[in-house]
Order: structure tokens, then sequence, then C-alpha cells
């Protein structure tokens, strides 16, 4: 059932999405060669709960982190590590609080040192698919196949290719709610956006082919083959006359 947040709700959830992107602006700031993921991590959590907010990720399904920190062909779900980040890297950090009862899921992929040029137009591209094309989705009476065309259009005219094995979700009360957001869909198909709504749009999107494997760790995602993946995400409210950013950075 799709869950459309009372006004109360819809300021419950703004001030969640506002911590978490404070949150998430100092992460990024402290992303160097040479800092280890579980920096990060201990961050994460400090900041968190400085803010009075709770780590939506920490105990979910049995996730003992407050971050997921996937590096390179690693695309999401990695739990934070020793691993010491190299110039040349580049890292998503996926985060995610709890405020008075509501959920906001945000995640940047970001550069670590001198990057690539291939690394480079891998994150601006997958940025460009959520940050122009998916917003200009987000309105009443459009519906998940317009958000999931838009995205798998973008990036396939680019030459990278759209993860299909996760997905975008509605957010709120709970982490991950109905619907889902796939990056790939045809226009007109699916649930339509109402005002009220929240959702988490999530463009994960590699270099080489949009294969991956799930590791023997139960959460670890890579690349089949081994090339390069980027991930952004943010949660967003639909408004009566389109939409607002949840999660600002």
């Amino acid at each position: 059932m799709i869950t459309r947040l009372s006004a109360d709700e819809q300021v419950a959830l703004r001030a969640s999405g506002a911590i978490l992107g404070r949150v998430m602006n100092e992460l990024v700031a402290l992303v160097r060669p040479g800092i280890r993921l579980l920096d990060l991590e201990i961050a994460a959590d400090r900041l968190i709960t400085e803010a009075g907010a709770v780590s939506a990720f920490k105990g979910y399904k049995g996730y003992v982190n407050v971050l997921c920190t996937s590096v390179n062909e690693e695309v999401v779900h990695c739990p934070p590590s020793a691993r010491l980040l190299q110039d040349g890297d580049i890292i998503s950090i996926d985060n995610g609080v709890v405020y008075q009862g509501m959920y906001s899921d945000c995640a940047v992929t970001v550069p670590v040192g001198t990057i690539s040029t291939a690394a480079q137009r891998l994150l601006q591209v997958t940025r460009d698919a959520l940050y122009v094309e998916a917003i200009k989705m987000l309105k009443p009476g459009n519906t998940i196949g317009d958000i999931g065309q838009a995205v798998q259009r973008f990036v396939e005219r680019a030459g990278l290719s759209v993860v299909r094995s996760l997905v975008g979700h509605g957010i709120g009360h709970h982490l991950h709610e109905e619907p889902s957001i796939p990056n790939y869909g045809t226009a007109g198909r699916g649930a339509k956006l109402v005002p009220g709504m929240a959702i988490a749009i999530e463009p994960m999107v590699n270099i080489g082919g949009a294969e991956v494997e799930f590791m023997d760790d139960g959460w670890r995602v890579v690349t089949a083959d081994g090339s390069l993946s980027a991930h952004f995400e943010h949660t967003f409210l639909i408004t009566n006359d389109g939409y607002e950013l949840i999660t600002k950075l």
C-alpha cells in the first residue's frame, strides 16, 4: 500500500532529511586518500547521535553498521572496514536516519583524490540521471515507469548500464515501502505519483555490463565484470505542483 503523509508527518520528514543532509555533507568532506572506511562509520555514528536522530541502517535485517561504503566495483550495501581509500578510488556513501518517526535515505558517490576521466564521466552521468532526468518526472499524475524510462534512456544513451537487480523505493514510516522504483521501465506504467507520497530514487550505474553479483556475506553487491559503479540517491516528497527535495546537500 502506498502511504500519503499527513502535514505533520511531512514536517517530520523534512526534519529527518535536513539532519541527513548535514551529516552527509560532513562525511563527504572527510573523504581523502588514506582515510579508513571505519573512520567514516565512526563519524557518521557520532553525527547522527549528536543530532538526536537514529541510524536507519543499523539493525536493519541484521545489518550492524551505520553506513554502507561501496568502493570502485562495489555497487551497494558494503559494510565499512579497515580498508584505506586510495587516490583514484570512487566511493559511494549510503546513509539513512530516523527522526520523529520518519525515515530519510541518501547516497552520493564521490572521488578520492584524482580520478580517471572515465570515472569522472560515470559520476556525472549517474548524478545527472537523478538530478536532471528523474526529477523532471516528479509531479502528480506521472508514473513510476516515467521515472524509470527517463533514467534508463539517459544512461544507456551515454553508453553506460543501469543496474536492474536493485531499485529505489517508497519511504516514510519505514526505510523501504511501496512502491518499488526501478531505474528502467516504460512510460505510463506503474503506480501514479500523488501529493504526500515520499520516495527514494537511486540510480545505480555501471561503466560495464548491468549484471551484478551478490556476495556470500549477504550484503556486498559488486559488478559482475569488475567495472566501476556509481550510486546517487535522494528522498523526495511529491507535492501538489511537483516535488520537494528532502535530503538536501
